[in-house]
């Protein structure tokens, strides 16, 4: 089975911390809709007969989209494509767009998942990052959400910021745990190339925490996290029983996905496809009816990497069998040679023959991942 993404790229500001595709050209939003709807027309055919289980509107701002706007959408993927029954259908939402009617709204289409972008309680630290929603709109968009039926519902939140302490991290997790949501998406602070976090570190206007304080953080989170039943099934990702995003999970488990719109990513197992991040080139390419994506053929080495940097960020980790049925038992002994010194190390594990990361690990795990990734020779 497989899943669609939508992105919407529009933002009435642009986050300091966000270096996803985005524009305030809010205007262009019905250009967008038509090329959207006439892109889902168009690659109906590139997942061949899959099935589509999940279906999902990401940003960019998807709470922008009027009602009418997401049943266009929802009606074309229900008219080109094969969906199951009850399909995981997720819509990311900012706090402030989520009011009493936007929500009554919402509640009568198929979205059935919210995903909504809290990052923090406290209203500096949301200043600090050119949020537009409060801590009581935070709060109140959960409650709201609730009420109006939304039984699966996501936040975000995000821990490393400049100056935040432990006391504050430990409430942040104390409203989440007092909301009752069903699923936690917790993201260390990165200071992407070309935002306005990465500008102001590099003028000395602001000051990254220590390595120390967001480990700790880390840390508390994963404690909250087992004493709340929430399951970290991802490095990020933390689900009750049930509850994991399934759409994500398509990407961890290497299922086929659609992506649809400026700067999305398709991937078949065999290419992967990415559209340009620019909405002029986007609608007009598409309105042209021309292939406005950039391709990739995956070579045999591409597809060990893709295996190995998204199973390990899962926690069934990456199994072994697995690798050796796929790429033979060479390669199975190149993974285990390089990673002994991981394991020796207590950064990776060995559990129902698969290497998983410890908690440690997880701090360092884009250098393990590099260091176990295969080039081209190594795998012919």
């Amino acid at each position: 089975m497989s899943g669609i993404y939508i992105h919407i790229p529009f933002c009435r500001q642009r986050c300091h911390y966000c270096d996803f595709y985005s524009t305030t050209q809010i205007k262009r939003k019905p250009e967008l809709i038509l090329a959207l709807l006439s892109e889902l027309e168009q690659r109906k055919d590139w997942i061949g007969e899959e099935t589509i289980r999940t279906i999902y509107f990401g940003g960019g701002t998807p709470s922008l989209l009027s009602i009418d706007e997401i049943n266009q959408i929802l009606d074309s993927i229900y008219l080109n494509y094969n969906v199951v029954e009850n399909p995981e259908i997720t819509f990311e939402a900012n706090p402030d767009d989520l009011t009493e009617k936007q929500l009554r709204l919402l509640s009568e289409t198929r979205i059935n998942r919210l995903s909504i972008g809290i990052q923090s309680f406290f209203n500096d630290d949301l200043q600090l990052m050119n949020r537009r929603h409060d801590r009581e709109q935070a709060i109140n968009s959960v409650k709201m959400a609730q009420e109006f039926g939304f039984k699966n519902i996501s936040v975000d939140l995000i821990f490393g910021l400049p100056n935040l302490s432990i006391e504050r991290w430990n409430e942040n997790l104390k409203i989440v745990e007092s909301l009752n949501v069903q699923h936690l998406s917790a993201y260390h602070l990165t200071y992407e190339k070309g935002t306005v976090f990465e500008i102001k570190r590099k003028k000395g206007e602001i000051t990254p925490i220590m390595e120390e304080a967001s480990i700790m953080q880390f840390k508390t989170l994963i404690a909250w996290a087992k004493q709340n039943n929430f399951i970290q099934y991802e490095i990020s990702n933390f689900g009750k029983e049930s509850f994991f995003s399934q759409h994500n999970s398509n990407y961890w488990n290497q299922k086929k996905y659609l992506g649809i719109g400026p700067s999305a990513h398709s991937y078949n197992i065999d290419t992967r496809l990415w559209n340009p991040s620019n909405l002029s080139m986007y609608i007009n390419g598409i309105m042209k009816k021309q292939a406005v994506y950039e391709k990739e053929i995956l070579s045999e080495s591409d597809k060990y990497n893709e295996l190995l940097i998204t199973a390990l960020r899962t926690k069934r980790g990456l199994n072994l069998a697995q690798v050796e049925a796929q790429f033979g038992n060479r390669v199975k002994h190149h993974l285990l040679h390089n990673s002994q010194k991981f394991v020796e190390s207590k950064k990776l594990y060995l559990k129902d023959n698969a290497l998983v990361l410890s908690d440690e690990g997880v701090f360092v795990s884009d250098a393990i991942m590099a260091e176990l990734m295969l080039v081209e020779e190594e795998i012919d």
